[in-house]
């Protein structure tokens, strides 16, 4: 009985393997790259001990139960709640926009119905259905706070115009009317107590799984019985009909002494710096961070991904719906194939979605051939 193949060792891959594998499926896990765990590959630096998120940091947070208890079955999860903090102009606020920011920004000291009032009297209300992201701040915060903290780091985040982005991307995040500054809603917060390459490395380890690293899916010879594929949707058809937008990112080291923002993560929406945020890495492990006695952290640099980049966000921008609609349109006539992840999907999707469409994904393909094998 020929095998399956799920293209990509992240969470994607690694989710559907297992449970393919827990049901008698033999699976291949292919990956171009020399590690498991995708962008969300995680490692000691040797010189520091801290635990360190190579691609960028990756918080997990989810309002999923099921999820919540998937992710428990292969590491242990620890409290973490991820606030975040902005430096605009020469002075430091905190993120998401809640009542402590417009009160510092405004120099006022309003109560909740009070900034709500006023906030909505900034509001573009004459946007009744924003279509990108510009018009969902405007109708949402409203010109000041758009230009303060939106406008100049969406710039440099996804380089393009914040006119030709669409509105969902700015949905994802919350203004508050009270002091809570959790960055998340979500019910269920945590770090892996061992990183996030310890999890997938846990979920891969089953009997009926064979991992293949530095294997790009092109140079598979196997017939496989179902392929899954969480690589890039047009770098699967060749990029024939053009290549869709993603960002890469680029990151620039630190190390110090001690203690060097005093927080997780600092963004900086002003647009005359270059980058877009720094993440101090011991601070994502706050059970153990006092031990630390140096420090690692990362400038931030997003850009436009080249073909032989590494691509972190698809962009979907408003004006390259055409092309995607073209791309999905053949991604469903393909068969034996199943799209999946961030990438194969070309949709923005933290983990804890990953995983639940990975799940989802597996038990779909169990049930239509519970009949065949």
């Amino acid at each position: 009985m020929s095998r399956i193949c799920a293209v990509g060792a992240g969470f994607s891959g690694a989710v559907i393997a297992r449970e393919l594998a827990e049901r008698g499926h033999r699976v291949l896990v292919a990956d171009q790259r020399s590690t498991i765990a995708g962008n969300c590959y995680s490692e000691r630096d040797s010189e520091t001990g801290i635990m360190v998120h190579k691609y960028g940091p990756h918080i997990f947070h989810t309002a999923s139960e099921r999820v919540w208890k998937y992710i428990n079955r292969f590491t242990t999860m620890m409290p973490y709640v991820n606030r975040v903090k902005a430096t605009v102009r020469g002075k430091v606020y905190s993120l998401p926009v809640n009542l402590h920011t417009i009160n510092q920004f405004f120099d006022l000291a309003m109560t909740p119905d009070e900034a709500r009032a006023f906030v909505e009297s900034k509001a573009r209300t004459d946007i009744e259905e924003p279509q990108t992201f510009e018009e969902q701040a405007l109708r949402f915060v409203g010109n000041e706070l758009y230009e303060a903290f939106f406008q100049g780091y969406t710039r440099k985040q996804w380089g393009v115009d914040p006119d030709q982005l669409p509105a969902a991307i700015l949905k994802r995040l919350p203004l508050r009317f009270n002091y809570d500054d959790n960055y998340f809603n979500h019910p269920y917060q945590g770090m892996p107590e061992n990183g996030y390459t310890d999890i997938i490395a846990g979920i891969l380890n089953h009997e009926n799984i064979e991992v293949r690293l530095n294997c790009a899916f092109e140079e598979l010879d196997e017939v496989f019985r179902h392929v899954f594929y969480s690589g890039p949707l047009d770098q699967y058809f060749h990029c024939d009909l053009g290549r869709l937008g993603y960002r890469t990112l680029d990151f620039e080291e630190i190390r110090a002494k001690g203690d060097l923002q005093g927080t997780a993560v600092m963004n900086y929406p002003d647009e005359d710096v270059p980058y877009t945020r720094i993440s101090e890495h011991k601070h994502f492990a706050p059970w153990e961070s006092a031990g630390f006695e140096r420090t690692i952290a990362f400038r931030e640099y997003s850009r436009a991904c080249g073909p032989n980049d590494v691509p972190y966000y698809p962009i979907r921008l408003v004006n390259d719906k055409k092309l995607l609609n073209d791309y999905e349109a053949r991604a469903a006539q393909e068969e034996g194939v199943t799209f999946v992840g961030r990438l194969g999907t070309y949709q923005y999707l933290d983990m804890d979605v990953t995983i639940e469409r990975a799940l989802d994904s597996a038990k779909s393909y169990l049930e239509k051939n519970r009949s065949r094998f």
